[in-house]
C-alpha cells in the first residue's frame, strides 16, 4: 500500500452574482423610468474547507467521499483509513433577506500534489434543499462534499481550490 498524507483540500473560493437584469417601468405620467429593485450584494464566506482527511492507497486506486448531509466518510478500493477527522465544506451566504438563491459548484475539480501528481474531487454536493433562499436575517449556511478519486500510483499531500458561485434567481 502506498500511503496518502492528509488531503487538507480546499479553500473554496467564494465567488457572487448579484441580481437579474433591471426592469423599466411606466411612471403615472406614462414615461419610462427606470426602476431598480432594491438588493443587497451577495455575500459568500467560507466557514469550513473541504478535507477528506488522511488515508493509505493500494496500487488498484479508491475513492473517499464525504456526505455533505450527515458528515459520513465512506471508502472504496484500495483504501484505508489512517485516522483523522474528515470535515465538510461549510458556506455562509448573506443578502437580501427571504430572497431566492442558486448555488453552482463545478462539476470535477482537479487537485495538485507533490511531484507533479494530481487527484480529482467530483460529485461536488450541497445539503441544500430544492430552490434555497436566505432566511429572514438574510442568511443561509449550508455544507458541501463530494468524492475523491485517488490513483494508486499518486500518494502524496494534495491542494485545490472549488469555486462557489451564488446569485439571486
Amino acid at each position: 500500500m502506498r500511503l496518502f498524507l492528509g488531503l487538507g483540500l480546499l479553500l473554496a473560493c467564494p465567488a457572487t452574482a448579484v441580481a437579474q437584469c433591471q426592469l423599466c417601468a411606466q411612471d403615472a405620467a406614462g414615461g419610462a423610468a427606470a426602476t431598480r429593485k432594491s438588493e443587497t450584494p451577495l455575500r459568500v464566506d467560507i466557514e469550513t474547507q473541504l478535507d477528506f482527511s488522511r488515508v493509505a492507497v493500494g496500487a488498484m486506486g479508491g475513492a473517499v467521499e464525504l456526505d455533505p448531509a450527515s458528515g459520513a466518510r465512506r471508502l472504496s478500493g484500495a483504501i484505508v483509513d489512517l485516522g483523522g477527522f474528515p470535515v465538510t465544506g461549510v458556506v455562509t451566504v448573506r443578502g437580501e433577506p427571504g430572497a431566492e438563491v442558486r448555488v453552482i459548484l463545478p462539476a470535477t475539480v482537479d487537485l495538485e500534489g507533490d511531484h507533479g501528481r494530481s487527484a480529482r474531487v467530483t460529485g461536488l454536493v450541497t445539503n441544500l434543499a430544492p430552490a434555497p433562499r436566505l432566511g429572514a436575517d438574510g442568511r443561509l449556511q449550508f455544507r458541501f462534499g463530494g468524492r475523491l478519486q485517488i490513483a494508486g500510483i499518486d500518494d502524496g499531500d494534495y491542494r485545490g481550490r472549488i469555486p462557489v458561485t451564488v446569485e439571486y434567481q
